[in-house]
């Protein structure tokens, strides 16, 4: 059950964060479709990086050192917080907000993203090295439902009953959650 819930609330952070970012820098840099792509972009980046540490540390780590380097980084990740990028990130004229809004992705979000998008591989890795004969196949189903309540919820639930800066530190919050429950799996795990 405690894979489960890691997972779950890993899926739905991970989906529930990029409206979020996005939405609250979209005024700064004019509201253009250039924003949101690069935001896609970075996202996606991160996604694919994440399932390469993922496979990367589950081949060539032992367990224990997979466990501390994952905490370790956990750890760290609650430095970003909350989830409220600084007015310093603004743009100052007309310049070409493309690099200014991946630094602003990476020193908001980067790390903590990174970690969310590792969890469904990871965890279903150590699954399967803890319950040998059990299917983990499972949790990837609940990680796909997760993103999309997420994604669904977004617009039609926390959009409207809460501004951004409410979102931003409940999010910050279920995520300082999410690295104690993942913390315990692992823990469990190794």
């Amino acid at each position: 059950m405690l894979y489960a819930l890691t997972i779950f609330t890993s899926a739905f952070l991970l989906f529930l964060v990029q409206p979020i970012m996005a939405k609250q820098i979209l005024p700064w840099f004019g509201g253009s479709a250039a924003v949101w792509t690069v935001c896609m972009v970075f996202f996606q980046f991160l996604l694919l990086f994440g399932y390469a540490y993922s496979d990367w540390t589950t081949r060539k780590m032992k367990p224990r050192s997979q466990l501390i380097l994952h905490a370790a980084l956990l750890i760290i990740s609650l430095l970003s917080l909350p989830l409220i990028p600084d007015a310093s990130w603004k743009p100052q004229g007309d310049q070409d907000p493309t690099w200014r809004i991946l630094g602003l992705l990476m020193f908001t979000i980067g790390l903590p993203y990174f970690l969310l998008s590792t969890t469904t591989p990871l965890l279903q890795a150590w699954y399967w090295r803890r319950f040998q004969s059990a299917v983990p196949y499972r949790l990837f189903a609940l990680s796909n439902f997760a993103s999309l309540l997420a994604l669904l919820g977004f617009p039609v639930l926390f959009e409207p009953a809460f501004d951004l800066k409410q979102l931003g530190w409940g999010w910050s919050f279920v995520y300082a959650a999410f690295v104690v429950l993942c913390g315990a799996v692992g823990l469990m795990s190794a």
